[in-house]
């Protein structure tokens, strides 16, 4: 190994003596500079290669020396750097490590105390570089194992959300078209003051992961009726209503099994629950009306009736954007939210785009 590799040494000393003995002494070990005034090591210092351990006198000829080491601990590059204080008495010896220092040499030199103590330094910073390191690893490790778990949770949502969708011939773009329209709603709400502390950054995250659930119940309900090409009758339109309620439950059998909850599990149970419910109280299954009904089911109403309107259904061809969006206007304050309206015709042009992205080829 050679010398840079087994550290680099700064004394900084006004005796000439002094500075070539300690050069003597650890010259054949370590890449040794030497300074004589607290501006020059300072300098030295602050160029790289930084010093691995500093030797240095209290006194200097144009600064105290502990002066010099509060500059040291002032600056970026050079405040981790290890200080050895050469001292003439106890007095300083315990001035030294009161102010920081990472150890202190008595004088006059005993050349042995020096070797040992700057080698325990060096071994220490050593030692402190590998397990910087280490942490760095494990983070990065940490980083990349949640990125994996992330991305698997992602493909079971879509999957088990698909799973409702599975009979649809637009098989799951409805879902990635809807929860883009979530959390495009979300974003340009959140400059509503009333709606700023609920749509952070990490909850409508959470809602574009939730809202590919709003259907899940619908492998409750017998083919006969989802599969009908017409209109339902009222018979069958109460079986379909019950989509609600056993996506409720799948939520909570999901809760009841963790033993607790999550805001996750919380707005995937509001959009599965109440994405039916309008905002005048006529929707189902509670009958909910203004703001009773859940924000993340406000949300997810416009988004899923704005994508049914311009989806092509067996007893309807499918509208154009301007009608869909014409229709979901006509239904503020009654089927929707005022405020989501608001921001659905602000971002209109996002919703065009969206729709068009995500087409089945």
């Amino acid at each position: 190994m050679d010398k840079q590799a087994k550290g680099n040494v700064l004394i900084v000393d006004s005796s000439a003596d002094n500075l070539l003995l300690m050069k003597e002494i650890l010259h054949g070990k370590y890449q040794v500079s030497l300074a004589r005034t607290g501006a020059d090591g300072l300098r030295l210092a602050r160029q790289a290669p930084h010093p691995d351990v500093l030797l240095l006198d209290t006194s200097l000829p144009d600064m105290d020396g502990f002066s010099l080491f509060q500059e040291l601990k002032c600056t970026f590059f050079t405040a981790e750097i290890p200080v050895i204080f050469l001292v003439a008495d106890q007095a300083e010896e315990r001035r030294a490590l009161r102010e920081g220092g990472a150890d202190s040499v008595g004088k006059p030199l005993c050349p042995e105390t020096l070797a040992a103590r700057v080698a325990t330094q060096l071994r220490l910073v050593q030692a402190n570089a590998l397990l910087k390191d280490q942490h760095s690893h494990l983070e990065q490790l940490v980083v990349e194992r949640t990125r994996a778990v992330a991305q698997l949770q992602d493909a079971t949502i879509m999957a088990m959300a698909s799973l409702a969708e599975s009979r649809d011939p637009d098989t799951g773009w409805h879902i990635r078209r809807t929860q883009h329209y979530v959390a495009a709603l979300a974003r340009e709400l959140r400059f509503n003051p009333s709606f700023t502390a609920e749509l952070t950054d990490e909850n409508i995250a959470l809602l574009f992961k939730a809202a590919p659930l709003h259907d899940i119940g619908k492998v409750g309900v017998p083919d006969a009726i989802l599969l009908k090409p017409g209109r339902l009758s009222d018979e069958e339109m109460d079986v379909m209503k019950l989509h609600t309620v056993y996506g409720r439950d799948a939520i909570v059998g999901v809760e009841q099994a963790l033993g607790e909850g999550n805001q996750f599990l919380r707005y995937a149970s509001e959009i599965t629950y109440s994405h039916q419910e309008k905002w005048d109280g006529s929707g189902y299954p509670q009958g909910l009306a203004g703001t009773q009904i859940p924000l993340s089911a406000r949300l997810m109403a416009l988004a899923d009736v704005y994508d049914a309107l311009i989806s092509e259904r067996t007893y309807r061809p499918a509208f154009t954007h301007e009608t869909a969006v014409e229709l979901i206007r006509q239904g503020r304050g009654e089927h929707f939210d005022p405020d989501v309206v608001d921001a659905m015709l602000v971002i209109q042009d996002k919703f065009l785009a969206i729709a068009a992205q995500f087409q089945a080829p």
